[in-house]
């Protein structure tokens, strides 16, 4: 490694500590993902949006106007003029740039736009395939990297040796400071059977780490479970896909079947995802009323209820981390407020915003902010996120060392098993 990477390691955070899926890693948006075929969306929702009305600066006028057109057509007579490499200018790529500069502009992480490509994968990862690493992946905004938030058992990332909490401070060479997360995702997807090398950052190593990956095609379970002794049930959702209801219902019934007594559901590094896979989940498990709502920028709020089918009765307690982000804080928080489950482990993400993906009518599309959300009983956790009841800081040593010992897990536990005596 070179004498530059050495001198940022040593004072980089002094050593510091993985998406509907969205490209490459198997990523799941941090987010409550509604999906729209249409652009034309916005409109409904106030038809007098692009007339004034609303006092923004986005109803002022076109982003395009006869001045930027001008101007941009300015700079590219230039170019075309002057420039020496010629052979490097793409125009479509030019246009693809225009569209994206649009929605950085707005300075909102998980506002992007998709090029066909993207938008094609981003559809395609939603069914459950993926080529990539096998790991989820979020953006730090205090550190301004991408984080791995979560791991696959038996994965290409786990066998090469990543972790939860790795940050990727390069792709084969390519810093990924101040990229979106498509963009860092784009880096690390690509063929079976090709290697791909990541710097790491981690928690307790002095210096970075490359680690190279083979990548693979990677079929994601978003659920598993198995009965531990005592009886007590566990349930492991990783994200919330479509697929992800099924494959919960099947593990929940399965595990009534064999007369579980308590249940434990793990959502620690849980990325998000399906907003209306979450409340349906929920409302196996939760009395009926309101499982969430949202409010967009009009004050329009729309409710998410349940009608209660079966609502859980055996002592429950839900495992959450630092990484559990979005949909899975929707859930410990309607958990929490109705008072059903004991919430164990750390402060979740605190992502309490709602994303649309909306189709621009020709292949491309775009991801943009639009709500937020609040639990039943009234709380946007956006930027605060869902404090424990019972705090239990996750030990790695236990966990990495030699008999692989998960604290938080054996806390849950020894929790359930007093309810249960």
């Amino acid at each position: 490694m070179d004498a530059l990477k050495r001198e940022k390691s040593k004072s980089f955070w002094g050593g510091i500590l993985t998406g509907a899926a969205v490209a490459g890693v198997v990523l799941t948006v941090v987010a409550c993902i509604l999906l729209f075929s249409q652009a034309s969306y916005f409109k409904e929702l106030n038809p007098g949006t692009n007339q004034g009305g609303t006092g923004t600066q986005a109803s002022s006028g076109k982003v395009l106007n006869s001045d930027v057109v001008e101007k941009a057509d300015s700079i590219y007579s230039v170019i075309d003029k002057y420039f020496y490499f010629e052979d490097n200018v793409d125009m479509d790529k030019m246009r693809e740039n225009v569209y994206a500069a649009i929605m950085d502009s707005l300075d909102d992480q998980y506002s992007v736009y998709y090029t066909k490509e993207e938008y094609e994968a981003l559809f395609e990862e939603s069914e459950g395939i993926y080529y990539g690493i096998g790991s989820y992946v979020i953006l730090d905004e205090d550190r301004g990297l991408p984080m791995l938030s979560g791991v696959f058992e038996n994965s290409p990332a786990q066998i090469a040796g990543l972790r939860d909490g790795d940050y990727i401070y390069e792709v084969d060479g390519t810093g990924t400071s101040g990229l979106t997360l498509t963009e860092v995702t784009g880096l690390i997807k690509g063929p079976k059977d090709t290697p791909v090398v990541l710097t790491i950052i981690r928690e307790g190593e002095s210096d970075y780490l490359d680690i190279t990956v083979i990548r693979d095609e990677i079929k994601t379970p978003t659920v598993n479970y198995e009965m531990l002794e005592n009886k007590i049930g566990y349930l492991q959702i990783t994200e919330f896909d479509d697929v992800t209801l099924e494959q919960f219902e099947e593990a929940y019934n399965s595990l009534n079947s064999d007369g579980m007594e308590a249940l434990i559901i793990d959502l620690r590094s849980n990325p998000g995802g399906n907003l209306d896979t979450v409340v349906s989940i929920c409302e196996d498990i939760l009395p009926a009323g309101t499982i969430t709502y949202t409010v967009d920028k009009y004050g329009k709020r729309e409710d998410y209820k349940g009608k209660g089918k079966s609502p859980i009765k055996i002592p429950l307690a839900v495992l959450v981390n630092e990484y559990s982000a979005s949909a899975s804080e929707l859930m410990t928080g309607a958990i929490r407020d109705y008072g059903v489950g004991t919430i164990i482990g750390t402060t979740t993400f605190g992502k309490g915003i709602v994303q649309n993906i909306i189709s621009l009518g020709d292949g491309t599309g775009i991801k943009i902010t639009t709500s937020s959300y609040f639990t039943p009983n009234g709380e946007c956790i956006h930027g605060t996120g869902i404090s424990p009841d019972i705090e239990i800081e996750f030990d790695s040593d236990l966990y990495y060392g030699d008999d692989k010992i998960d604290n938080q897990l054996e806390a849950a536990k020894s929790f359930l098993l007093d309810k249960i005596d």
